[in-house]
């Protein structure tokens, strides 16, 4: 999926970084040492990382068309309300079994696809909503997730997008500045004020901004990209091929979600 990695001694001096939280610059390092982390079951393999990856994608499918058949259900019945712990469930669970996983790495065999099956509680749930109020917009939002995942990986692999250190300081300030303007906007609301009204509205400034986090979270996965194929030059533990498709998966439902909120935006403005 990613290419073949040119294996060499020099990789272990590149910087790692990325935007995403999950995949940081020491996910690959001893925390005591600082040295690479090597398993005795294994290495990390591109081939294995993108197999992970499509499981993980499954889980999470199959986690959205169950919460979606709930939430039909739930409308049929005239009950609306039952969807929502599938939606706070999965939402507020996915985010606990995320931290684990951080900080537990050798355990993402396990949480990795337990977060998958939470995470596509949630959006099952939540793409059901706006389907009902925009119907077709499901679909335009997935066929966008994975045309850009698949537009940016052979950019990757072409070389047409390169995973420069000013290209990572960019995205990584870009990332941090859109999660602080989300709590912000989340602390406003909790304490009774209006928040940014632009992040949900669809006026013009709505709509640009929510063009400029899908192009942040976009840029994200050449960064998961190159930090992943990293993984796999420097040696990583063979757990990590589950850990790096858990992190691939954080930034795809990001991006997912930003394009159905963007693609929101623009159908309640016709």
């Amino acid at each position: 999926m990613l290419g073949a990695p040119a294996i060499g001694r020099h990789a272990q001096d590149r910087a790692m970084r990325s935007g995403n939280p999950v995949l940081k610059d020491d996910t690959f390092l001893d925390l005591g040492s600082g040295t690479v982390v090597r398993g005795d079951a294994g290495t990390m393999t591109l081939n294995g990382t993108v197999n992970k990856t499509a499981f993980l994608l499954v889980l999470t499918l199959a986690g959205a068309l169950f919460s979606w058949s709930q939430f039909s259900a739930a409308m049929a019945a005239g009950n609306p309300g039952a969807i929502m712990p599938y939606v706070w469930g999965g939402a507020i669970g996915g985010f606990i079994v995320a931290l684990v996983t951080i900080f537990k790495k050798a355990w993402s065999p396990y949480t990795a696809p337990l977060y998958a099956a939470l995470e596509g509680l949630f959006l099952g749930a939540v793409s059901a909503m706006f389907e009902l109020r925009f119907p077709g917009i499901v679909m335009q939002a997935v066929g966008l997730t994975f045309g850009t995942l698949a537009a940016l990986l052979l950019a990757y692999r072409s070389g047409l997008v390169k995973a420069t250190e000013n290209f990572k300081l960019g995205v990584v300030a870009a990332t941090g500045a859109i999660a602080l303007l989300y709590l912000v906007n989340m602390g406003m609301r909790l304490f009774g004020f209006g928040g940014m009204g632009f992040i949900h509205e669809s006026s013009t400034i709505g709509i640009l901004f929510s063009v400029g986090v899908v192009i942040v979270a976009a840029l994200n996965l050449v960064l998961d990209f190159d930090f992943i194929e990293q993984g796999v030059e420097q040696g990583a533990p063979k757990y990590m091929e589950w850990y790096g498709a858990f992190g691939l998966l954080v930034t795809l439902v990001w991006l997912y979600l930003e394009l159905l909120r963007l693609l929101s935006k623009l159908q309640s403005r016709n």
